[in-house]
């Protein structure tokens, strides 16, 4: 299996070379950003299956900034969500994530999440591809809207083909 890409941001230079080396250990390849304009850079240059990133940087909207840069990426990847100042569900919902992790955590409790997290978020894109493949597709209902706002998902019809009797 190929190694999954994960974008790891962080202004913390501690926090951001121990998870690297904890995920590249398990068997991730790992980019790291110090700052929300490195992580939007890099999200341009390479694709991701995953980025996860602090709430706080340079600025209190920074990992807003880098949610809302990985949702307008055209290969989608997973959104987390790292921070230590937690937010209630509706928040961090709203502004794209598909999961908040707490640090500090415990590391086998971390790779848990973030397995079960990529495991999620690939069937979730399996299925918007076979929706789109059978001629129309679900909007993400996490994208950002405008104002913070989520769109809402679009509903998918799929058409089963009728089976005929053989005579």
């Amino acid at each position: 299996m190929a190694k999954r890409r994960v974008l790891l941001v962080d202004d913390e230079v501690t926090v951001l070379l121990t998870m690297k080396a904890v995920l590249e250990i398990s068997g991730f390849d790992v980019d790291t950003a110090a700052s929300a304009l490195d992580a939007k850079r890099k999200l341009k240059l390479r694709e991701y299956q995953m980025v996860i990133t602090d709430m706080r940087m340079e600025s209190d909207a920074a990992g807003r900034e880098v949610i809302q840069a990985a949702r307008t990426a055209a290969y989608h990847p997973a959104v987390a969500l790292l921070t230590a100042f937690p937010l209630s569900d509706d928040d961090w919902q709203e502004m794209g994530a598909d999961k908040m992790l707490v640090k500090p955590m415990q590391t086998m409790v971390l790779l848990r999440q973030i397995e079960k997290l990529l495991e999620t978020h690939s069937a979730k894109l399996a299925r918007l591809s076979t929706a789109a493949g059978a001629g129309e597709k679900k909007a993400p209902a996490n994208k950002v809207a405008g104002k913070g706002k989520k769109m809402p998902a679009k509903k998918v019809v799929v058409k089963k083909p009728v089976r005929r009797k053989k005579k």
